[in-house]
């Protein structure tokens, strides 16, 4: 019976797996974790009864032991001792953002296996993370389907590798993008996912983080990985071969299924997700990413593709600006604005150490955080 830990358990794909694990009976919950949700939280140690739960602050761990008997440990220590428990198998880091990194980097070198949810991880610190490929499956719906795609194959027949967007929910929208709305941006047309993301989505900097997080699952350079717009969301991600055919992954726009693949690889199992209707589908259109009105997609090549802690920059610039968005000090066209003026102020360096990640991660956030200040006065929505 593999014993399970899920570090963001009361998050969009944390709660979506403890729904995974109700078809898995043989999977016990072993730990679990929440940054702020402490109800939810609280909810799931009842009902799930694991050994182990984590907190963020010491501050709340009076309200959580209310008719809670069983540990709970705090802060990242905490995250990072559960996640190299020796009694835990397999690791779900559903962590929003660069806070995942650590906590992935010590399951991975306590051995156990880690289904990954957290593309910051390898955005921040890819060179790292990689270190222990063969222990690592992506739960990504476009990474899962990349897998599958690819699963038994020759790397040397592939030619490239295709990531599908949604667009999210303004790449129909020829309106002015800098006076679009907090709820507009967060009204995504397929997916039902945390704020963060789906801000992410709303930008195509989540396809950005995407094509740097498939840099490192596959070994890809970045002009071997493209990205098309395709709204329906039923084909999650496709490769192309050397002799120009083309495989892809469809199902239904369901995060269960990746999430489903990523706790039972190798094997698949029937779960409770219904299966993809072919006589009823939309019709299936693809187009081109408009990287000058979604710049955001584009300034994640670049960092991709220089290296360094360049990736990581960006990535903290992003989260401190989709913050600011979503608290209203900061406008939707001005999140580009704010990545791109942080990045160009770092001087990247090769192969970073851990902690050299995690100053530079830290620079980039008050930097971005100054410049969305000085911003606020000039927020358009």
């Amino acid at each position: 019976m593999p014993n399970i830990a899920i570090l963001g358990s009361t998050g969009s794909i944390g709660t979506q797996t403890l729904q995974v694990l109700n078809d898995l009976p043989d999977y016990q919950v072993f730990g679990i974790s929440a940054h702020k949700n402490l109800g939810l939280l609280q909810e799931q140690i009842h009902k799930y009864k694991p050994n182990i739960a984590v907190i963020n602050g010491k501050e709340d761990v009076h309200l959580l032991k209310k008719g809670v008997d069983i540990p709970i440990w705090v802060g990242e220590d905490g995250l990072c001792e559960l996640a190299s428990h020796p009694s835990v198998d397999v690791v779900v880091i559903a962590l929003v953002g660069a806070a995942g990194l650590k906590p992935t980097l010590a399951a991975l070198s306590a051995g156990k296996k880690v289904a990954l949810a957290n593309k910051e991880s390898l955005v921040a610190g890819g060179h790292l993370v990689m270190k222990y490929d063969k222990q690592l499956i992506p739960i990504d719906s476009e990474h899962s389907a990349l897998w599958q795609c690819l699963d038994g194959r020759n790397p040397d027949e592939v030619h490239s590798l295709i990531l599908t967007a949604s667009g999210g929910p303004f790449h129909t929208f020829a309106g002015d993008l800098s006076k679009v709305t907090v709820e507009a941006a967060l009204k995504h047309p397929n997916w039902d996912m945390g704020g963060k993301i789906t801000i992410d989505s709303a930008t195509l900097m989540n396809k950005g983080l995407e094509v740097i997080e498939a840099h490192w699952l596959f070994g890809r350079d970045y002009e071997d990985i493209q990205v098309v717009i395709h709204p329906q969301s039923i084909i999650h991600s496709m490769v192309r071969f050397r002799d120009g055919s083309i495989l892809a992954q469809m199902a239904t726009t369901d995060m269960q299924l990746p999430i489903q693949y990523a706790l039972t690889y190798p094997n698949m199992k029937t779960g409770s997700v219904p299966h993809l209707d072919l006589w009823n589908l939309p019709d299936l259109t693809f187009s081109k990413p408009d990287i000058n009105r979604f710049p955001c997609l584009a300034l994640a090549y670049k960092a991709g593709r220089v290296g360094g802690t360049l990736p990581t920059v960006m990535n903290a610039a992003n989260e401190v600006a989709v913050a600011a968005f979503i608290q209203r000090q900061l406008g939707f066209s001005q999140i580009p604005n704010v990545i791109e003026e942080v990045m160009s102020k770092h001087k990247p360096i090769d192969n970073p150490s851990l902690s050299q990640i995690l100053a530079y991660d830290q620079e980039a956030r008050l930097m971005a955080n100054d410049l969305c200040v000085r911003l606020k006065g000039r927020v358009i929505n």
